[in-house]
């Protein structure tokens, strides 16, 4: 099924509105250094600390982890929700960039999936994103239901396009890639440390992948289950509920 509505060709020429500038129609004056710098600090631990302990983690914690004053926390987000929506919309914008520069700097589709998808191991998008956006008001988010889109076209015409060249086996469907980086992204329990677990995601990605290239006989090597599309995807997540 192609990406509808959009041009698969034109795909990695597409360009998005800047980041300090989410709708593209005003400009948002940018933060101090250090006071980015901060920023940056509170979402990458709110995103490990949301990973390891859930979404009503102490935000204490976080701002330990970020080695930041509480106060300087609560001057950026001044609620756990504000905090959610901040690591959630960061987590997407990266993913869709990701995505796009994949598909613009790898030299065929099959590298460029494989590059995503290990890139989305190292944002914890898999381990992170579903416990941020169940029963949260985000998923009617404007800006976050276009970088949701972006980055599931983005999926979808890099497994397209290595399925027209023969890279990528044909029951392979875009939710699977999703489906399989949520799975590999999720903590190990302890007592596996978090560096190790890491590690193993990326190892193991690299053995999955080579089940997704084609096999010579391929009816002797059918794919259990379902193939899930985008939509099947989401229509099963918080935000089909919330329209």
């Amino acid at each position: 099924m192609k990406a509808e509505g959009h041009d698969v060709a034109d795909w990695s020429q597409r360009r998005r509105p800047n980041v300090a500038d989410p709708d593209g129609s005003r400009t948002i004056r940018p933060l101090r250094a250090d006071a980015q710098h901060n920023r940056d600090q509170i979402l990458l631990a709110a995103r490990d600390v949301f990973a390891e302990q859930g979404v009503e983690a102490p935000l204490d914690d976080i701002a330990r982890r970020a080695k930041v004053g509480i106060g300087t926390l609560y001057r950026r987000f001044p609620d756990r929700q504000a905090l959610i929506a901040a690591v959630a919309l960061d987590l997407i914008r990266n993913s869709a960039d990701e995505g796009q520069r994949a598909l613009a700097e790898e030299p065929d589709a099959l590298r460029a999936l494989a590059r995503y998808m290990h890139r989305a191991l190292d944002l914890r998008i898999g381990a992170v994103m579903p416990l941020l956006v169940t029963g949260s008001p985000l998923t009617t988010d404007d800006e976050y239901r276009r970088l949701r889109e972006e980055s599931a076209i983005a999926v979808q015409v890099m497994v397209e396009r290595a399925q027209e060249a023969g890279l990528l086996r044909l029951e392979v469907a875009a939710g699977d890639i999703g489906m399989l980086i949520i799975r590999l992204n999720r903590p190990l329990p302890k007592p596996f440390p978090r560096e190790l677990g890491d590690r193993l995601a990326h190892r193991h990605l690299d053995l999955l992948f080579n089940g997704l290239r084609p096999v010579p006989d391929a009816s002797s090597n059918t794919l259990s289950g379902p193939a899930l599309s985008i939509e099947d995807l989401r229509s099963m997540s918080p935000a089909s509920d919330a329209r």
